[in-house]
This record gives C-alpha cells, structure tokens and sequence, in this order.
C-alpha cells in the first residue's frame, strides 16, 4: 500500500466528498503534490505521464463541482484518468498501477463505480457520454454526465458521429481539453480550427453579464439582446469564419484556461446552472509542471517501467529503417500512419521522405481507407498500425481493400499480449479477422531481417492486401539461434523453418508463429528432459493456408500441438487445421489448438501475461504430455 508522507494534502483525500471539504487556499498546493506523486509513481511503474500532468486542475475542478458517481465522469482514451483515480479513492493502491492484478492504466467499469465507462481507445466518450446523459434523463434522474475529451479524439470520427446525434435537453458537459497533441502532434484542418478559436479570458464574464442586464430592459431588453447576438454572431464568424460546434446545434463556451482551478470550478458551476448539453473548450497544456515532459511531451506520452532493460532496435525500428532503404528505389511507395508516427517507427521516413508521408490523425478506417484510393491511383502505400487499432478499420481492409483485390500493405505493430497496458491493447484479434478475409497474405517474421524479406515481398504483389505483423521489443535471440542457425540472411525464403530437440523418437510436432516460439522452445527442452521428442514448425507466412498446409503437412507427426499467441477462435490453428483436413494431411492424428481462450486476458497479482492466457512454457508441456499419453485431442 501506497505511502504520502511526502504528499500531506493528497494523503488526505480518499474521496471526491474530502476534496469537496478541502478549503479553498489548498488546491493549488493539491495540485503541485499530485504533479510530484505522478512524476515519481509512473517513472517508477511506467505509464502515461504527459497528459495527466497537463489535467491536474481539469480534474480537480469538476470532482469539486460534480458528485461522482452519482454524476458520470466519462474520459476519452481513459490514458488521461491518473488524477481521477487518485481523487476516486485509489490512491492507496496507486503503486500497483499497470501491474497484474492492479490498478488499469485506463478507466475500468469493474474497478470503481466512479468509472461509468472504460475506455483504451479514442473517441468514444462523447457517444457514451450522450447515452449515460440520455439513460438518466429517461430515468427523471438529476444526475450530470461530463466527458473529457482530448482535442486529438476529435481527429476520430466516431466523435462526429456523435455531435451530430448531441440533443440540447439533456444535463451534459462536453469538455474539449485542447493541449494540441494526440500522441503524435494533432494535424489536419480540425485541428487548426480548434487552435484559432476565440482566446479572450473576459469573453464568457463580459457575454453572461451584458446579456443578463440586456434582457432585464422592460420591453425593448429582449428584442434588442436577440438583436445584438446575431450582429454580434456576424462579426464573429467574419473575423474567425465558423465555430464547428455551434453549427451543429451545440452551445458552445471557451476557450478558458484549463489550468485555472478557481476558474473552471466557477465555469462549470455556471455551465450546470443552463440545464442543458453544453460544450466546453478548455486549453491545457500537456506535461503541465514537470518541465522535460512539457518541453517534449511526446517523448513523454507513455513511459516504460524503471530499470526495464533496453532490446536494441526494435521491430517498429527495423520497419522505419527497412521502408526508408526500400523507399530509395521505389518513388510509389508512401507511408501511412493514425496519430503514431512514433509508435510504429515513421518518424524517420516522416523526415526523408515529407511529401510521401502523412498523418491522418486518429483516424484509422480513413488511414485505410484512404490508402486503397493511393493503391487505386497506381502508388503504393504502407499502413502502419498497432494490431488494436486495426480492428476499427476492419470495414475498411474487407470492403476498400480485399473485395477490390487492391495491393494494400499494413505493417500491424504491437502483435499479440501486451503487458502493462492490458486486454484495451492485446494484439490477439488481427490473425482470426484478417484470415476470413479473401486473397489476404499474412506474415509472421521473427526477426528483424525477415520483417524486412516480408515486406519487399510484400511490396512485390499485384493484388491482394499483404498484413505484416510483428511484436512489441525486438527479436529473441534463443529463437534466431534455434531456427537460423546459419543467420537471419540465409537465403532461404519465407515458408517454414524447423527445429527438434534431438531426441530420436518424435511424438509431437507443435506449429507455431512470431514471439510465442520462445515458449514452444522451452517446453521442447523441458521435454526433452525427461526422453520426450519434440519437432517445432516455425511458420513465417500464415495465410493463404492451403499454401502454408503444403509447406507444414511434411513435419507432421502423430500428435500436433498448434500454438498461437491469438484469439483461439477463428484463428491461425483452425485455419490451418481445417486447411490440412482438407489436403487429408490430419486424418487419424491427434491434434491441440492452444490460443487465448478469453480474448480479454488480464493476469491475476503475481501472474504473467502468459500465465493468465495458458500459454506459458509450463501448461504448454503439461498439454504435450496429455496429448502424447492420449489425454487430450480435440
């Protein structure tokens, strides 16, 4: 449990209703005490640190005005809810922040009551704040619903989608906190129209008291108020051209300072007192009070855990760099990412190749969608995209892409279970969707040379969408020496490599792909040990699987282990299982398909990720022997 003897005010805050009882003239010094608990407690367990910095006071203000959980604070991405659960009575197990079995690093509806709606992905919480809004208007509830929303979400155009759906009657606070980044800068037009919005701090004060004594003028008051407002409203929009907001029907108020506490508590006392759907434009700025992280938040958006020992170059790393050198021969090809040019390595390419290079915001069925027109237009474009973000473009890669055959190319980073950020983020769906999908190439490489070979291979193809995935980190280097014994550039081509632990009799051949071949390595060995014979199939290439089936069906012995670090269903081991069934390869074998059977895989506190999923090196020996004693087949 967490100690704040350092922290005297935060210390003294277990919930909302203690910082309601806080006077005044300490908020400021809360608000300083949160800034250092936040820099010291993530730079210890990782995490987003940048943007909970820059919503200190934002947070402070609205659980002073606001009564969670009875009112619903909904956050967008939920990456900026530190200060929320600290105020939500967290605190005390803050140290457990992103570790199994603690704290999510995003809002979590089993967590806390004061989590209405959780989120790990962007632009949502205006749709789940309207519906909150409207379930308890039904209700003839009182309750308030407030969604704070980062400008970045609105490059996402599901939060558009839900504008144009925003009624005026019900009791909800819309909160745009515009810092001006995403993860990556914010770019496109929406954007820029946020940032050249009016800025005046005596707007709003000057607005509410004129038109109060205005309307107040026996007779004459009203008519000439209403007069006044579209004269006004004229030269408003002649000198700053359209408010977004206000055209769609939203009362709209701001910009205003986010990090004025005393002024956001009393805006948004006033903004309750309308009764109505408001949107509120406030400008913060992200990594508030810790200067490295104001002067580089993007370097400071999500932060490892301390001590974690560094991989070398990555997979995200190897791709930039593999896309610039084939960049140099190819004037066509053109890189494509939704707010992470960083994440999944463009920056270089971002940098040698501008005209050839955009960012389309948080918006990743465009992205594809987009990029389908490029592959319709004779260019040839690379999709970065983490796994998790891929499947809001699914529409987008089935109808866009595949149905017209287009030779689209996505580099799909962050591939299978990711640790710290938990199931919002797994890479574990992209294998089961994409495999349904026709004339889909899926890639698998385990080193870094070999996401180079898939991706001039990929490059290569006329028609079809190429889904080249790879993990977090960098490459094992116990998988390179089992299965490249001669070096990652053998000049052998993609299909399958084989490996055996040397025992004469071999019972068991386990398929597998990408990272979790570690795992199937360590059960052999483990095997071994006790005179159990094990070959592995490392796959290379996944779909199209009656290609791979012909490649695999020579390694099959009596018993077949198909390992996989995806969503069992639908996935890699049917595939092919159904695959060789039909080429008549498995007739009278016994055969395993080991994958997450809970999609959304969270460890309990002392448990690996793999653990948790049953794909750790333990139950993997624990299934062979079944299997090999005839225990166990499916």
């Amino acid at each position: 449990m967490e100690q704040f003897d350092q922290w005297p005010v935060l210390g003294t805050i277990a919930s909302p209703a203690d910082l309601k009882e806080l006077p005044a003239e300490k908020l400021e010094t809360l608000a300083k005490e949160i800034r250092e608990y936040l820099v010291f407690r993530v730079g210890e367990n990782g995490g987003h640190l940048a943007s909970n910095l820059g919503v200190v006071e934002l947070t402070l203000a609205i659980h002073r005005v606001f009564d969670s959980p009875v009112d619903h604070i909904v956050f967008d991405v939920g990456h900026q809810s530190y200060v929320h659960k600290l105020l939500t009575g967290r605190k005390e197990d803050f140290d457990t922040l992103r570790a199994p079995g603690g704290l999510s690093g995003f809002t979590k509806r089993t967590e806390s009551a004061h989590d209405p709606f959780g989120a790990g992905h962007s632009s949502t919480a205006i749709s789940a704040a309207i519906g909150l809004a409207e379930a308890e208007y039904r209700k003839g509830s009182n309750a308030w619903t407030v969604a704070v929303v980062g400008d970045g979400a609105l490059t996402g155009g599901l939060a558009y989608e839900a504008l144009n759906n925003c009624p005026r009657h019900l009791r909800l606070i819309l909160i745009i906190n515009e810092n001006e980044m995403s993860i990556s800068p914010n770019t496109g037009r929406l954007a820029n129209h946020l940032a050249r919005m009016r800025t005046s701090g005596s707007y709003l004060k000057t607005k509410e008291v004129t038109s109060g004594a205005l309307r107040h003028i026996p007779l004459i008051g009203r008519p000439l108020y209403y007069l006044i407002r579209r004269a006004k409203r004229g030269v408003r929009h002649l000198l700053y051209k359209e408010n977004l907001f206000e055209h769609m029907g939203i009362r709209y108020r701001g910009p205003v300072d986010g990090h004025d506490t005393d002024g956001l508590i009393a805006l948004l006392d006033n903004t309750k007192r309308l009764g109505e759907s408001v949107l509120l434009h406030v400008k913060t700025k992200k990594g508030m009070g810790y200067a490295p992280a104001a002067s580089d938040p993007n370097a400071y958006h999500s932060l490892p855990p301390k001590g974690k020992t560094p991989v070398g170059e990555t997979f995200s790393g190897a791709f930039g760099r593999h896309l610039c050198r084939l960049a140099e021969g190819n004037r066509d090809l053109c890189a494509i990412t939704a707010a992470m040019s960083c994440g999944t390595g463009l920056e270089p390419f971002r940098a040698q190749y501008p005209d050839r290079f955009w960012d389309v915001g948080i918006a990743e069925g465009h992205a594809v969608t987009f990029a389908s027109g490029l592959c319709a237009g004779g260019l040839r474009p690379v999709v970065a995209v983490y796994s998790t973000f891929l499947q809001r473009a699914y529409d987008n890669v089935l109808h866009d892409a595949a149905l017209q055959e287009l030779p689209l190319v996505l580099c799909i980073d962050r591939a299978g279970l990711n640790a710290g950020d938990g199931p919002t983020h797994h890479g574990i769906f992209d294998v089961a969707l994409l495999s349904a999908l026709p004339g889909v190439t899926i890639y698998a490489p385990v080193t870094l040379a070999g996401l180079g070979h898939s991706l001039e291979e990929a490059l290569t193809k006329k028609k079809g969408v190429s889904a080249i995935r790879y993990p977090n980190g960098g490459q094992n280097a116990e998988t390179v020496a089992a299965f490249y014994p001669h070096g990652t550039d053998d000049g052998q081509p993609l299909g399958v490599r084989v490996w055996e632990n040397g025992v004469a009799d071999v019972p068991l051949t386990v398929v597998t792909h990408g990272r979790i071949a570690t795992v199937a390595l360590e059960a052999a060995r483990a095997l071994g040990k006790v005179g159990i014979g094990v070959r592995i199939v490392l796959c290379e290439i996944l779909a199209p699987y009656d290609r791979l089936a012909h490649m695999v069906a020579p390694h099959l012995c009596q018993n077949v282990l198909f390992l996989e670090e995806e969503i069992r269903t639908g996935g890699f081991g049917m595939c092919l299982c159904d695959a060789l069934e039909r080429q008549g390869t498995m007739a009278h074998r016994h055969r395993v398909i080991l994958g997450t059977e809970n999609g959304f895989v969270t460890p309990e506190k002392g448990k690996s990720m793999l653990q948790a999923a049953r794909l750790d090196a333990e139950n993997v020996q624990t299934v062979a022997e079944k299997m090999i004693k005839g225990e166990m087949s499916c």
